[in-house]
């Protein structure tokens, strides 16, 4: 099998790390981090209509460029690597990922605003009491008519503040954790009855509690079939996964030269701590780890298309690699630069927050290993 990215993947990878290592440094990031929006809408179209990146995995029927995962794997490492808080994984892999699996007239609509950046969509999906488990929803959406009337709560909404929809996850039938009776909707975020409450998170991103009060959700607005959504929402998590381990790649690649380019200029007994071997082992571990993570995301993408047992195999043995690889990268980086790695001041800490946040994005490693097990039986 070739592992080596096409010529056309070669391109978008380099074309998107000149771009962001000329216009999106470190202090221009945390500038975007600390102002109003939380996000900057320049780079967004930049993405859409400078680099094209936005279309990089859509169909060229919907006027993309006709990739698919490998391309938003490619991205999303360089997107790590600058640790990039716009919503390319909300939008582009999540948003884009419902909608060409639903298909129809609302893929025809929505994914062109998608490509020309014009529609930034946010997963609502988490609830409070639910944990990781996707089923375990009070969200009810109650028949009225030809369409829907949505009630609930949606937490931790990443990418809420400044969505134009919502990908909206609730309950048509069934109990509470029923794999049975999930519906999935793709609804406008100015939708009347809903509300949020808006709020950063540690990594630096924007998030909100997102509540809905008797939200209509027209007929058009459902994305697959009535009551039978959980397997199409499990199999855009794991492509989401997949993406999340190529960012986690991407940032602790950088964490990993940081803390090798601090230990050649930082000195101890008149000598950089580079020289000490103890250090020279802890960072060779680093760089192995970082290794597995780039080979684990490569694995896990190039399953995306395989059965579902085979796929949520892949995308949970990742992210159980991909969590610990966040941990011991991270932490490690930290100790090495010492105090100054976790003050805000230095990118480092950063990254480590990033990566902190990507150990429990869409599950934990206990959480993963559950389910690898009860795949496995």
């Amino acid at each position: 099998m070739d592992f080596n990215y096409s010529d056309e993947q070669t391109m978008v990878r380099d074309s998107v790390a000149r771009y962001l290592a000329d216009t999106y440094s470190f202090d221009a990031r945390m500038q975007t981090v600390n102002g109003d929006l939380g996000w900057n809408p320049a780079v967004w179209k930049a993405f859409a209509e400078e680099l094209g990146i936005l279309g990089a995995s859509f169909s060229e029927e919907h006027g993309g460029l006709g990739g698919g995962a490998i391309d938003n794997m490619v991205i999303m490492e360089e997107i790590g690597k600058a640790l990039v808080i716009e919503p390319y994984l909300s939008t582009v892999v999540i948003g884009g990922g419902f909608l060409k699996a639903a298909g129809g007239a609302i893929a025809g609509e929505v994914i062109p605003k998608i490509i020309d950046g014009s529609a930034i969509i946010a997963f609502a999906y988490a609830e409070p009491q639910g944990r990781y488990n996707l089923a375990d929803l009070r969200t009810s959406a109650r028949k009225d008519g030809d369409g829907f009337i949505i009630n609930g709560h949606k937490a931790v909404v990443r990418d809420a503040p400044f969505a134009t929809h919502y990908i909206v996850t609730a309950r048509t039938a069934g109990g509470q954790r029923d794999s049975d009776g999930v519906s999935v909707f793709l609804i406008p975020a100015n939708s009347a009855g809903i509300t949020r409450r808006d709020y950063p998170t540690v990594d630096g991103a924007r998030a909100a509690e997102v509540y809905f009060e008797n939200v209509r959700a027209d007929a058009g607005t459902l994305l697959g079939a009535e009551g039978a959504g959980l397997p199409l929402v499990e199999q855009v998590v794991d492509e989401a996964i997949a993406a999340l381990a190529a960012e986690a790649s991407g940032v602790t690649r950088r964490l990993h030269a940081d803390t090798l380019d601090y230990a050649r200029q930082r000195k101890q007994f008149g000598r950089p701590i580079a020289d000490f071997q103890v250090l020279q082992h802890r960072m060779v571990d680093m760089f192995m780890e970082v290794e597995q993570a780039v080979s684990m995301t490569l694995m896990t993408t190039l399953n995306l298309g395989e059965d579902a047992d085979k796929r949520a195999k892949a995308a949970s043995s990742a992210k159980i690699k991909i969590a610990r690889v966040c941990r011991f990268v991270g932490q490690n980086a930290v100790q090495i630069h010492g105090g100054i790695g976790i003050s805000n001041e230095l990118a480092v800490g950063h990254y480590f927050k990033r990566a902190t946040m990507i150990e429990g994005q869409f599950g934990d490693a206990d959480y993963h290993l559950q389910r690898y097990e009860s795949l496995m039986d």
